[in-house]
């Protein structure tokens, strides 16, 4: 076990070093560190095959790295016995690419299923009740808690994935590719969504996105990976003032100026003391 500190600041509430990752032949980290404030909503972006999948699962325990230190809230995560993982683990939520929820159970189901691994004793009416709560509060109507999801729409369906997320009140949330698959406008409500919730609840978000709109409208900072560790870290103006060839053409193509351009409208359009 390493003897470093569990964080550089205490408000580090994720710090990798050092972390290496290989499958076989290829290496997809290498010397990887990064950090993750409390409070914060960051972003990561990176081209195809640097491994942003797969830097989340090393961060939550589902991939072991071949080297390196993770620290999560404070606490080790590489090599940990098993319940002091699961301790661990029931304080952050994720919501996975497509929602990944389970198709025999419904939406109610769904975000009742942490709760039953971790609070076997919950009665059912208590169950029901937070699960009924949360459906609501990710933006989803009442009567969608009965529902599977296979009678969803897409966008509901991230909704129901994140409201299993949320169902254990977590300090950290972790999204991948939450607006992936989404129109404009669902991506946008979504993002909004992400951000009213991370100041409501106080949340700190790891955001793996390729969405340039959600980058611009709610991330404080963006990590870039590339060349098989972060690159730049910074918020989008101190991104763009890097002279690295592919944070260049990503942030100033004709995406990034359009998303760019879609933020300063909407800043524009703000009424007269809205919070930004």
């Amino acid at each position: 076990m390493s003897t470093r500190p569990p964080a550089d600041t205490p408000d580090d509430v994720i710090v990798v070093r050092g972390l290496r990752n290989t499958f076989g032949e290829q290496v997809v980290h290498d010397g990887l560190d990064l950090e993750v404030r409390r409070g914060e909503i960051y972003g990561v972006v990176g081209g195809s095959g640097t491994g942003k999948s797969v830097l989340m699962r090393s961060i939550i325990g589902l991939q072991k790295p071949d080297a390196g230190d993770i620290h999560v809230l404070g606490d080790p995560t590489i090599d940990r016995e098993e319940t002091e993982m699961v301790d661990l683990s029931k304080r952050w939520g994720v919501l996975f690419q497509g929602g990944a929820l389970f198709s025999t159970l419904t939406v109610a189901e769904n975000v009742q299923v942490p709760l039953r691994e971790f609070y076997k004793k919950l009665p059912p009416a208590l169950l029901d009740e937070i699960a009924a709560y949360k459906v609501v509060m990710t933006g989803l109507p009442a009567d969608a808690g009965p529902k599977y999801p296979s009678q969803l729409s897409g966008g509901m369906k991230k909704r129901a994935g994140l409201a299993r997320a949320l169902a254990l009140d977590p300090d950290l949330l972790f999204l991948d590719e939450p607006t992936a698959g989404l129109d404009p406008i669902g991506a946008a409500a979504f993002d909004d969504l992400i951000k009213s919730l991370q100041r409501t609840l106080g949340l700190t978000v790891f955001l793996i996105t390729h969405d340039l709109d959600t980058l611009y409208a709610i991330c404080d900072r963006v990590a870039v990976l590339a060349d098989h560790k972060v690159i730049a870290v910074g918020t989008i103006d101190e991104l763009l003032a890097t002279d690295h060839p592919w944070i260049q053409e990503y942030f100033r193509g004709p995406r990034g100026r359009a998303a760019s351009a879609t933020l300063e409208h909407n800043e524009a359009n703000e009424p007269a003391g809205t919070e930004s």
